[in-house]
């Protein structure tokens, strides 16, 4: 749950609070399970030093993604983020020096509750702050016009290119605590069907709130960890319910509203003035 959380509040910044579409967040991921997996495992260097690792990896690939995404408008980025998705599944399944299609282990079991637990909280609450930064109130004011916002000298190709690289960082972040909490990767894990999974979370619990990120995360994962029995049967509920959502409530759960200890102080103030 923690880890789809980080997962999914970083996909939030791009999908949500800056009002794109991107679905290759998977491809982020798998980048920072193998790079601080073969830290760990060809390098042997320390834990810590391998999440730092996949984590700028994973930051750095999705910088140089989001240049040309960025200078495109419309749908493409939704189109560009997608192929980097399968271009690095296809290429990590042609490197044998991190096991290719056989996929890659032998990570030590570093992750445990206590970090994942310690990430997450500190996850949120730099996201928290960044949101209610500056640079959040651009970001949405983006999402709401960003021909506004460029007219009042926002430099939108950079704001947005900081939104995706933090996202990807993130998503690099929770690839590698994932690696070493199951010991064992694979090209087939990081599919659309992972980001699919990413995105009914997201969509669940609401875009635009990080309590609607840690709301959706907990219950998808919850859900299909109940519902394993069924096997690869249950892998259709995912898209099922994101049709769903997208139907009956296209704000999801939340729906731009935090909990009261993510909301910014003015508006808890209101709350309890109300």
């Amino acid at each position: 749950i923690g880890i789809n959380i980080i997962l999914v509040a970083g996909l939030n910044l791009v999908n949500g609070y800056l009002g794109e579409f991107a679905i290759g967040h998977a491809g982020f991921m798998a980048v920072g399970a193998y790079l601080s997996s073969v830290v760990t495992v060809l390098f042997h260097q320390p834990y810590a030093l391998a999440l730092i690792v996949g984590s700028l990896g994973a930051a750095l690939v999705g910088f140089l993604v989001g240049i040309p995404s960025f200078r495109t408008f419309g749908d493409y980025l939704a189109i560009i983020t997608l192929g980097f998705n399968m271009i690095i599944v296809n290429v990590i399944q042609n490197i044998n020096l991190i096991g290719g299609p056989r996929g890659f282990g032998g990570m030590p079991k570093e992750t445990n509750l206590l970090v994942v637990g310690c990430l997450t909280i500190l996850v949120l609450a730099v996201l928290r702050h960044l949101i209610y930064s500056n640079y959040g109130r651009i970001w949405i004011a983006i999402r709401e016009n960003d021909l506004a916002a460029e007219l009042m000298g926002v430099d939108i190709v950079r704001y947005k290119l900081l939104a995706f690289t933090i996202a990807a960082g993130l998503a690099g972040l929770a690839g590698g605590l994932s690696a070493h909490l199951i010991q064992y990767i694979h090209p087939s894990t990081f599919t659309y069907i992972k980001t699919t999974d990413v995105l009914v979370m997201l969509y669940l619990g609401g875009m635009g709130s990080l309590s609607g990120s840690i709301l959706g995360a907990t219950v998808l994962t919850v859900l299909l960890e109940l519902l394993r029995p069924l096997g690869v049967w249950r892998m259709v509920l995912s898209p099922l319910i994101l049709v769903a959502i997208m139907l009956s409530r296209p704000h999801g759960i939340m729906g731009h509203r935090e909990f009261a200890f993510l909301a910014p102080r003015e508006e808890v103030r209101q709350r309890e003035s109300a």
